[in-house]
């Protein structure tokens, strides 16, 4: 058996791999909403480039653009905005640093 970081177990649906039960259920109930008219565009694990006040946030030596990979994103047809969500259990130090960055930016994570 692999070791999981924060005792995630993985799981499968329509095909896709989920790092964890929550995530692949949540999944599930956006796609729901998807077949519903509530939600469109329904994407997963996008990534989203970390900016600072002087432009892209680097990695070095690499000069690797940072981003912060969102579990899905969707358009609220109701309210008429993007949405960015993550499905957290637990929320790391890289996490609260990447949002706070994101915020920064304007964008807002919502956590489920």
């Amino acid at each position: 058996m692999t070791f999981r970081k924060f005792n995630n177990i993985p799981q499968e649906v329509d095909g896709i791999q989920f790092d964890s039960t929550k995530e692949a259920h949540r999944w599930g109930v956006l796609r729901l909403l998807e077949k519903q008219g509530l939600i469109r565009d329904l994407r997963r694990q996008v990534s989203i480039p970390l900016e600072g006040r002087d432009g892209p946030i680097r990695f070095q030596p690499s000069n690797r653009t940072a981003v912060y990979k969102a579990d899905f994103v969707y358009f609220d047809v109701p309210k008429g905005v993007e949405v960015i969500e993550d499905r957290k259990g637990f929320q790391t130090p890289e996490f609260k640093l990447k949002r706070a960055v994101l915020a920064a930016q304007g964008v807002e994570i919502i956590l489920t």
